[in-house]
């Protein structure tokens, strides 16, 4: 009459009953004011009226008490632990709630009026994983709540294993958790507990996916070759990933049915390429960490490319690989690897620049020595196209054009044709070597040459150079 909540008047009267040990009473007076959620999916416990009451159920239910001359409970403790776990836990979620009135009454008001987290967190708090999962998978819950609800409470717990072993209890080929499981390594990716996803990767046999998690252990932080020295032994892991991965495609090729769905796939192809390019980082990281230990190569002090990068990581890891090597005389590594990175299918690098970007390297350290000897191990190794040595100079002249005289010279000695040899000579403005080499020329190519060298010496106010030209012509 009062138009006043009558909510608040039944639940205290429904708590009172409760406290009283009238079960059936409370029911009927909650009824009144407890409703069930709108979304059973929601991430919440409930409402504040139902944690209240299920709060006060738990904290009712009394330890059971074993006689002192019940002998045959030590029996039953001892058949208990010789059990599986899982069968431990089941024994236990029968003792301990289904032949709990308290605890019946927990679930019933939780199955009116709960929300599915909440019954799963209901099942956990008492070690029913078992019973917590069942319910899960029966109400197709979303995977929140698999995650809040079941994944999280495990891991923090220490309980990760017994929730694998249950898994697979449950669904020996994983295919029901397969939305679940995903959805647990992304949150754990972006949690970065990158070796509690190692250990779900492994344990899901998601062998590919486990080889990029070796790849970010390797790779992740390094500032020194030398420092990724010490972390070869993820290389092999993700060698033996891969290799698995092979020989589970193989043995599936012949099946009708298409298992293991939720777990990664690549080609066979594509894995091989990757195998390749872990052994060719391995040379690659012991090779550098070699010239790191006898101080050929500086350590450096940034984030470190690798070979599982872009392209442009994987050229920067040529470069310094070709760089450092440019102080070996025989020129032996250069070809190594210079082989290695050319014929890697997958990594697709011109070969023209990546000698154009370690000659510039070079360039800026006045290593001009150095320079003349990357452009004999092009030349020898087997790889490079005619004019690759001549463009490698071109590209340097073209943003250092104060290399000393005597070195720019030898330079430019160095190349193959004389076309790009008068080039180099213009580029710099040695318009009397431009001329030299024009003359030497075939007649009516000589003719060209020495015209042009002409203009750019009336251009550029060279008269000496003017005068033998037109005397030439």
């Amino acid at each position: 009459k009062s138009g006043l909540d009558p909510g608040g008047a039944w639940h205290a009267w429904g708590m009172a009953c409760l406290k009283a040990g009238n079960l059936s009473s409370a029911r009927e007076k909650f009824n009144r004011c407890l409703k069930p959620p709108m979304d059973v999916n929601q991430l919440n416990p409930g409402s504040r009226l139902l944690q209240d009451v299920i709060q006060y159920l738990e904290s009712t239910v009394k330890p059971i008490l074993i006689a002192d001359d019940d002998y045959f409970a030590t029996l039953r403790e001892l058949e208990a632990t010789l059990r599986t776990r899982s069968l431990s836990l089941e024994m236990m979620c029968e003792g301990k709630i289904q032949h709990n009135s308290y605890y019946q009454e927990c679930l019933f008001y939780l199955h009116c009026y709960g929300t599915n987290l909440a019954i799963i967190s209901f099942y956990m708090r008492h070690d029913c994983m078992r019973e917590a999962l069942l319910h899960l998978l029966n109400k197709e819950s979303p995977s929140e709540v698999f995650i809040e609800g079941i994944f999280v409470p495990s891991y923090e717990s220490g309980k990760l294993h017994m929730l694998e072993n249950l898994l697979e209890t449950i669904d020996p080929g994983l295919e029901s958790w397969g939305v679940y499981l995903i959805a647990a390594c992304k949150y754990l990716q972006r949690k970065n507990y990158y070796h509690i996803l190692y250990e779900l990767q492994q344990f899901m046999k998601d062998h590919v996916r486990a080889a990029m998690t070796c790849i970010r252990f390797f790779t992740h932080g390094a500032k020194s070759y030398t420092e990724l020295g010490g972390r070869q032994t993820w290389l092999l892991k993700i060698k033996d990933h891969l290799k698995v991965y092979l020989q589970e495609v193989s043995r599936s090729s012949g099946r009708k049915k298409m298992t293991f769905t939720f777990r990664k796939k690549m080609s066979a192809t594509d894995v091989s390429r990757h195998i390749n390019t872990v052994d060719l980082q391995m040379e690659v990281t012991k090779f550098l960490h070699r010239c790191e230990s006898s101080g050929t190569a500086p350590v450096t002090g940034s984030s470190l490319p690798t070979l599982f990068g872009n392209n442009n990581m994987k050229m920067d890891v040529a470069c310094k690989v070709l760089a450092v090597s440019s102080n070996t005389p025989p020129g032996f590594h250069q070809q190594c690897y210079l082989g290695w990175l050319e014929q890697a299918p997958d990594f697709q690098l011109e070969a023209t620049e990546v000698y154009s970007r370690v000659a510039k390297q070079l360039v800026k350290q006045q290593k001009y020595g150095e320079i003349r000897q990357l452009l004999k191990c092009v030349s020898e190794s087997g790889v490079a196209a005619k004019n690759d040595g001549d463009n490698i100079i071109l590209n340097c002249l073209h943003e250092f054009k104060n290399i000393p005289a005597e070195d720019l010279d030898n330079l430019i000695q160095d190349m193959d044709s004389d076309e790009n040899k008068i080039q180099a000579y213009v580029m710099c403005n040695k318009l009397r070597s431009a001329y030299l080499v024009s003359v030497r020329q075939e007649k009516s190519r000589a003719v060209q040459l020495v015209q042009q060298v002409w203009q750019l010496a009336e251009s550029s106010g060279d008269d000496v150079v003017k005068a033998i030209s037109a005397q030439w012509l």
